[in-house]
């Protein structure tokens, strides 16, 4: 699904530089890429972090996995070919809104560690941060949100990732997330602190 078919085709320069969209902005553009298994919290702690950036005045925006399957990726199903191109449209989205000097965070599994560094490789050096929510299966299929587990475990879903679908863990992530043990402010308050740290944000 990754051919090109295009043809003919020239990229443009714009005249206003990203430089120029983070200056007005007052912060750099980042991707924040929150990973992890189904009920593990990425979409509260990605939602968290989001209000906390809003209420600084930082421009942001998030790309859900659920929102994204029902729009620019409903074409796509959950075999690994499916999930590498989800991946890959997610990802070149999430170029734009960076380019555009926003903080766009992303919460989907993408259980591939491959297709994770592709969407690495988009971006200038220091602006995806690789963001680990780490719980375990036993806390992901406690909390099950959308009872996608049970309907796992009883057979009616498939390629589910954690029971018979492989979940690839981030070797080196810039941050790790305990969700097991801590919370949702508590959690949204290390990327925030993490942004400022690594000059993301104005400390």
């Amino acid at each position: 699904m990754t051919d090109e078919k295009a043809t003919n085709v020239t990229w443009h320069n714009h005249q206003i530089t990203r430089e120029d969209r983070q200056k007005l902005n007052g912060h750099r553009g980042a991707v924040l890429w929150f990973t992890g298994l189904s009920g593990c919290g990425k979409s509260t702690i990605a939602n968290a972090v989001d209000q906390l950036l809003h209420r600084q005045g930082v421009h942001t925006f998030v790309l859900d996995g659920d929102n994204i399957r029902m729009g620019l990726n409903r074409n796509l199903g959950f075999s690994p070919e499916d999930r590498t191109e989800n991946i890959r449209r997610i990802g070149e989205v999430a170029k734009l809104f960076a380019d555009a000097a926003t903080i766009v965070s992303s919460a989907f599994i993408s259980p591939y560690a491959a297709d994770r560094e592709l969407v690495r490789a988009l971006l200038p050096e220091g602006t995806f941060v690789e963001i680990l929510v780490q719980a375990s299966l036993e806390t992901c299929e406690a909390r099950d949100p959308k009872g996608l587990y049970r309907k796992a475990r009883a057979g009616e879903i498939s390629d589910f990732t954690g029971i018979d679908a492989p979940y690839e863990a981030p070797e080196s992530p810039e941050i790790v997330l305990d969700s097991d043990t801590k919370g949702v402010e508590e959690l949204a308050n290390e990327v925030i602190a993490w942004l400022k740290a690594n000059d993301i944000l104005p400390a």
